[in-house]
């Protein structure tokens, strides 16, 4: 009789910080992630880090005690955003640690999420936040994502790329008109991006949702949720549902960070 293959455990992360020597910190990383045989993708920039890596439970838990508490980044992950989940095969290919210069790409200097950022909401409190009835709701991923699953009532701002996002805004967004700003994302960091973008433009009351949707699946109960469909993740899961159980066919590896 053979015994069920654990599950891998996946880490999704990020966390805007001032990384000034994040060249130097890619080939240590690397090497760290290569010995604990993690597989994913990590973004390094100058304004924090950002990923997606899945491995063995233990292995994965080492990795988060280094950025959280290890000498590598000495202190400075302070803030990090983590959420874990399973996937029952390793869904993904390969390793990869890259350096970029934004780790999720808007184009707009003013939107520093280490400056201003938007009022954080938790995942509780997120459904009657949205319910008011002088709130846009606004869905900041791409256009795939969101045919495959969004928030009730939520605006879909139709775009390809989350570079795209403040067009979008500079054309349909007004801030003597919209006065109130509800936004979400899959694990919170585009977000932090376009809220910080909103209030360098001016918009007085921007919220988003803490630890994006990924939190929101994982914390409010089915029977309560206001989510509908399934949550698109850049790995070869495809989709998360409630609980943040696999719900889409496996497919070909992906860019675990793209636009996220």
């Amino acid at each position: 009789m053979t015994s069920e293959k654990p599950s891998c455990k996946v880490a999704a992360f990020y966390q805007f910080a001032a990384l000034p020597d994040y060249r130097e910190l890619r080939e240590p990383l690397g090497a760290f992630c290569a010995g604990l045989e993690l597989k994913g993708s990590v973004l390094l920039a100058g304004e924090g880090i950002n990923g997606t890596i899945a491995g063995a439970p233990e292995a994965i838990d080492a990795f988060a005690h280094e950025l959280l508490h290890g000498s590598m980044f000495a202190g400075r992950l302070n803030n990090l955003e983590l959420k874990f989940s399973a996937a029952a095969a390793m869904p993904f290919g390969r390793l990869r640690v890259r350096l970029k210069q934004e780790i999720v790409t808007l184009g707009d200097a003013a939107a520093d999420p280490t400056r201003q950022v938007g009022t954080y909401v938790d995942a509780g409190e997120w459904n009657a936040l949205i319910s008011a009835p002088d709130m846009l709701v606004l869905d900041t991923r791409n256009a795939f994502e969101v045919a495959m699953g969004t928030f009730e009532g939520a605006v879909d701002p139709g775009i390809r790329s989350f570079g795209q996002f403040k067009e979008f805004a500079a054309r349909e967004l007004d801030p003597a008109k919209h006065l109130r700003i509800a936004m979400f994302c899959t694990g919170g960091i585009r977000c932090e991006k376009a809220s910080a973008h909103l209030l360098a433009r001016g918009f007085a009351e921007v919220y988003h949702l803490k630890g994006g949707i990924l939190k929101y699946l994982e914390v409010v109960p089915e029977a309560q949720s206001r989510w509908r469909g399934q949550c698109f993740v850049f790995d070869e899961r495809v989709a998360l549902g409630h609980g943040l159980k696999e719900s889409g066919p496996r497919q070909r590896d992906k860019d675990a960070t793209r636009d996220e």
